[in-house]
C-alpha cells in the first residue's frame, strides 16, 4: 500500500505525540506515555472488495471517495501474517472452483496473535448443498472456520468467532471475537492499551462504573483491581461475547447490563426506571472511578456530566479531538495526571489516547 513507509514511522508517530500534547496543552497534561505499533502485520482484521479484472477476481481497495478506481491487492502488508498467508491460498481456491468463485464480491479475515483464523465470504447468490460441502472442504484445507453470507443467509463452518488471548500484569485473558463485532484491530498496542489502563487504575477497595465496555476488552482485566464492576453495552451481540469472556475467565465480580450510556444516566439520575436493571441495587455500589471507551463522536454532554460525579475518571478515547471537547467540560473539576498515546493506526492520521483524571 502507498502510505505504507517502515522508514518514515518514527517520524510520524513524532508529529502525533507533538498533537495530542497540543490538544491537551490547555488542561496542563504531562507528557504522554508513548506506545509504538509493530511496523508491518499490525492489523488483525482486514476486508476487501473484489474486482473482476482479466477473468479472474482480485482482492481490491478503493481510495475514500472513490468507488470505480479499485487498487487491486496480492499482499498487504499491514495485515497479520495470517492474512498474508490465506490471502493467496484463498485466492487459489476460488479461481479452482466455481462453486467457490461464482458472484463472490467480498472477503472479510478475522485473526489472532496465534493464529487462528476466521473468514466471511460474501455472494450474491444464495448458497446451496454444494457450496456447503465445497466451504467445508476449503475451511479444512486451511485450517480456518468459513462463514458464508448471502441475503437472507449465513452458514457457518466450523465456528462463528476467534478467541484471542491478552497478557495483563502476568495473568492471560481470553476474549473470544465475533464475526461483525467490535473489536481492537491493532491486537499489540490492544495490550499496551490494557496494561497501562490495569496499572493507572491500581489496586482499589471501592467500584468501578464502565460505559462502552463491548465484548469486555478492558473490563476483564480491571475487575481484578477493585471490588466489583457494573459494565453497560448497548449492542447484543457485544454484551453476549462479555458475558461469555466473563464465565470463561471467570471473572464473577462484574455485574453487565444492556443500557446505552445515556440509559444509564437517566437510571443514575432517577429519571426513569428500566426493567434490565431490575435486581440491580445502584445505591449499594461504592463507585470510585468510572471508565469509559466511547465511540468516536465522544461522551454527550450529559453523559460527560455524569462522569463529573466520580473522583477518578479513566478515559479510552479513539478520538483525541472529542476527548479534549471532553476534557474541557471537566477541566474545572477534574486534572489530567496521566496520559497516553496508542499508535493503534500507523501510516494515518488516527490515533487512540488514554487519560486519567482525578478531582481537584
Amino acid at each position: 500500500m502507498s502510505g505504507l513507509n517502515p522508514a518514515g514511522y518514527a517520524q510520524q508517530l513524532d508529529e502525533k505525540v507533538a498533537r495530542l500534547k497540543a490538544l491537551l496543552a490547555p488542561f496542563d497534561a504531562p507528557a504522554p506515555d508513548v506506545f509504538e505499533s509493530p511496523r508491518e502485520h499490525y492489523r488483525m482484521r482486514a476486508e476487501f472488495r473484489l474486482w473482476r479484472e482479466g477473468g479472474q477476481r482480485h482482492y481490491a481497495m478503493f481510495s475514500p471517495g472513490d468507488k470505480r478506481t479499485p487498487i487491486l491487492i496480492e499482499q498487504f502488508p499491514v495485515a497479520s501474517a495470517r492474512i498474508n498467508e490465506l490471502m493467496p491460498q484463498l485466492k487459489a481456491a476460488w479461481q479452482a472452483d466455481e462453486v467457490l468463485d461464482h458472484k463472490l464480491f467480498q472477503v472479510e479475515f478475522l485473526t489472532t496473535l496465534t493464529g487462528e483464523a476466521l473468514i466471511t465470504l460474501c455472494y450474491h447468490r444464495p448458497l446451496d448443498t454444494r457450496w456447503e460441502q465445497a466451504a467445508h472442504a476449503l475451511a479444512a484445507r486451511l485450517g480456518v472456520s468459513l462463514i458464508g453470507r448471502s441475503r437472507g443467509q449465513r452458514l457457518v463452518i466450523g465456528q462463528d468467532h476467534v478467541t484471542e488471548r491478552m497478557t495483563v500484569a502476568g495473568r492471560t485473558f481470553s476474549y473470544r471475537q465475533p464475526e461483525g463485532a467490535f473489536t481492537q484491530p491493532n491486537a499489540q498496542v490492544c495490550g499496551h492499551m490494557l496494561n497501562w489502563a490495569h496499572e493507572v487504575l491500581g489496586q482499589r477497595e471501592d467500584d468501578l462504573l464502565e460505559l462502552y465496555c463491548g465484548n469486555g476488552n478492558f473490563t476483564l482485566p480491571l475487575a481484578t483491581r477493585v471490588r466489583r464492576v457494573l459494565a453497560t453495552e448497548i449492542s447484543k451481540t457485544s454484551v453476549a461475547a462479555a458475558l461469555h469472556n466473563l464465565a470463561d475467565n471467570a471473572v464473577d465480580n462484574v455485574t453487565l447490563v444492556r443500557l446505552s450510556a445515556e440509559e444509564l444516566t437517566q437510571a443514575l439520575n432517577g429519571v426513569r426506571e428500566f426493567r434490565r436493571l431490575q435486581g440491580v441495587d445502584l445505591a449499594a455500589y461504592a463507585f470510585g472511578t468510572v471508565f469509559v471507551d466511547p465511540p468516536r463522536a465522544g461522551m454527550d454532554p450529559q453523559t460527560c456530566e455524569l462522569t463529573r460525579r466520580f473522583d477518578n475518571i479513566l478515559y479510552i478515547s479513539c478520538n483525541p479531538e472529542t476527548l479534549a471537547a471532553n476534557l474541557a467540560q471537566l477541566n474545572d473539576t477534574h486534572q489530567v495526571v496521566r496520559c497516553a498515546l496508542f499508535d493503534q493506526f500507523p501510516y494515518t492520521h488516527h490515533m487512540e489516547a488514554g487519560v486519567l483524571l482525578t478531582r481537584r
